[in-house]
């Protein structure tokens, strides 16, 4: 009994060590601010909070509870200026407020707080409830005033709420921590994953080659949700490839004129390895300007002047997308590369051996596929995590 009290005696906080503070934006913010800050910032995520730090109440200065209601993301900006209703006007579009990205149902159920003496069980409870980041506050790191009010003074994009720094800790934190105990569940963690029930094979999302990417564009949304990603099929059903929110959020939001101008197999190839070919690129402006869409155009011109000039930034929330933040025509840097073939395994892997595999490609899903590669579903780490809590309630 020994081995099953030391995993249920950890905290979220010993996941927590070493982990920098969120960077964050207010709801009160609109799109256009919260993207110039994830482009300034090099952020991968935005934790996004309500709160107002000095409101006043009959002239005495009360500190109202913070509480983070999402995250923002650079697809989710692309997602967004790739609607049908925001094609002719991206800049105004850019003028919304932020509320507008935070539209998911429920949309707090994607982040949620917990304490950080919390155990790793509550933990797993609340990812298995559907949250995807969880927050938890950092231990006291030296917040004497003064640095309270030096982090208070970057009124835009502080780190305290509460006067507390907060971090995330994510799924694939918590897997990498099941995999480094994975003797406790040798049980199961050796067994294939056909036989565990946790391939699913409905809510799977793919799209044919030569689909239209924007018919995708609901699917890429989805994607972003359920931390997988959008399956490119052949007309027999083969996996050739996949559209990756991982890759998206790495290129600027003039992406989106390629959302709305490319067949989903050329934009698999338009992200694909390192951003797209100068011909690719002028592809994109030519259709842009057979459908009239001269706001899109403009974007993108202003956006490949700004990627041509920028310089790699790798920060805190990387840890989340498993890469850093660099522009280059409009994509990543060859420092990045993370190619559109799909990342997949057989329906007789082994647990242990499809978590390794989504760990080392830093993605929470992998596919599943037959011999000759039709898909026949996915495995993903919430699925994973259901094996586990099964087996932490039976050593309880």
């Amino acid at each position: 009994m020994s081995q099953p009290r030391s995993l249920f005696s950890h905290e979220v906080a010993d996941l927590c060590l070493g982990k920098p503070p969120l960077k964050s934006v207010s709801i009160s913010a609109t799109v256009g601010e919260a993207l110039s800050a994830l482009k300034r910032l090099g952020e991968a995520f935005l934790s996004v909070w309500s709160c107002n730090h000095a409101e006043r109440n009959n002239d005495v200065i009360v500190e109202e509870e913070c509480r983070c209601v999402g995250k923002v993301c650079m697809l989710d900006v692309i997602a967004y200026l790739g609607k049908e209703e925001n094609l002719s006007s991206p800049a105004k579009a850019l003028e919304a407020p932020l509320e507008v990205l935070i539209r998911r149902e429920p949309a707090t159920a994607l982040v949620r707080h917990l304490e950080p003496h919390a155990s790793l069980v509550e933990a797993m409870d609340l990812i298995l409830e559907g949250a995807q980041n969880l927050v938890i506050p950092l231990e006291s790191r030296r917040n004497t005033g003064l640095r309270n009010k030096l982090l208070h003074s970057n009124s835009f994009n502080p780190t305290v709420h509460n006067n507390r720094e907060y971090c995330w800790l994510t799924q694939e934190d918590i897997v990498r921590y099941l995999l480094n105990s994975i003797g406790y569940f040798s049980h199961v963690s050796n067994n294939a994953i056909n036989t565990l029930h946790i391939i699913d094979s409905i809510n799977m999302l793919a799209v044919h080659y030569d689909d239209p990417a924007s018919a995708a564009l609901p699917l890429i949304s989805q994607s972003l949700v359920q931390q997988t990603s959008v399956a490119i099929l052949d007309g027999e059903g083969i996996v050739i490839g996949e559209i990756s929110p991982y890759t998206l959020n790495t290129f600027h939001e003039s992406v989106a004129a390629a959302i709305v101008t490319l067949s989903a197999g050329e934009l698999m190839a338009y992200i694909d390895c390192g951003g797209p070919w100068d011909d690719q690129v002028q592809l994109v402006k030519d259709r842009l300007l057979e459908k009239k869409y001269e706001g899109l155009l403009e974007l993108m011109e202003e956006d490949f002047t700004f990627s041509s000039s920028s310089s790699i930034c790798s920060t805190s929330s990387d840890e989340e997308f498993g890469q850093g933040r660099s522009w280059r025509l409009g994509g990543y840097s060859a420092r990045l590369v993370r190619r559109s073939e799909a990342i997949v395994c057989y329906p007789c892997s082994s647990l242990v051996a499809v978590m390794v595999q989504a760990l080392s490609h830093r993605v929470s899903y992998v596919w599943v596929v037959d011999e000759d590669r039709t898909l026949s579903g996915i495995v993903t780490f919430a699925s994973m995590f259901k094996i586990f809590r099964d087996r932490l309630r039976f050593m309880a």
